[in-house]
């Protein structure tokens, strides 16, 4: 059962209402990729003016658990089993996209990869990272 951005949206608003100060946006899903945006204010930052690390993490992880929803549906309990995370170079203080694609989905288990691109930073993605998500069992 795939859903759309705004069934996507609402399900977060619904099932997280703490996130709602981050002001996250899904741009894009066609089934295979999501775009998740974050735009970014001080309370991101870290000494420096850079993203900091979480906030990227954050990103990252939202970006993969809407993916996997949109693929199989509103499953609150999906849960996080693993992230790393790369960073790969200083991002601007900007508004940041990551853009989510799952590897493989199994019964119990879905891999994603997501890259984090900083609006500004021409050079390619400021992180990559892979997440697994364990899938709850159907309820009968």
């Amino acid at each position: 059962m795939q859903m759309t951005i705004a069934e996507l949206q609402s399900f977060m608003a619904r099932e997280f209402p703490q996130m709602a100060p981050l002001n996250m946006q899904v741009e894009a899903f066609d089934g295979h990729m999501l775009r998740l945006s974050l735009p970014v204010s001080e309370a991101q930052l870290r000494p420096g003016g850079t993203v900091s690390g979480p906030t990227m993490m954050t990103l990252a992880d939202c970006a993969a658990y809407l993916l996997l929803l949109g693929q199989i549906g509103p499953v609150a309990l999906a849960v996080t089993t693993n992230l790393n995370i790369n960073f790969l170079r200083k991002p601007e203080p900007k508004r940041m996209t990551a853009e989510a694609r799952m590897l493989k989905r199994g019964k119990t288990l879905a891999i994603m990869e997501i890259g984090i691109y900083s609006e500004g930073v021409e050079e390619g993605p400021v992180a990559h990272a892979t997440l697994t998500y364990a899938i709850p069992p159907a309820r009968k």
